[in-house]
């Protein structure tokens, strides 16, 4: 969960983005699109999720991790984003 009303407001907007990237991938899907429009249109999904995802969990580490040192921080965060990627 974001800890500031700074980084709600950011979440809610990547959300609401999603929820956007979503729907045009429903109508696409029920108008007959062809499968390459869909298929890049689920890649951008994925990606916005899986962006999001990165988002809180790295405002979650540096919250609940900050006594660990900033370092220690960056790393965790680096190797969940590449993760995610």
């Amino acid at each position: 969960m974001p800890h500031s009303p700074a980084e709600k407001k950011r979440v809610l907007a990547r959300v609401r983005r999603v929820r956007g990237q979503l729907d045009a991938l429903e109508r696409a899907l029920e108008a007959g699109a062809d499968c390459g429009p869909v298929l890049q249109q689920i890649a951008a999904v994925r990606g916005a999720v899986n962006g999001l995802m990165a988002g809180v969990l790295e405002s979650h580490l540096r919250e609940e991790l900050a006594q660990g040192g900033e370092g220690a921080i960056d790393e965790a965060v680096g190797l969940v984003r590449s993760y995610l990627r």
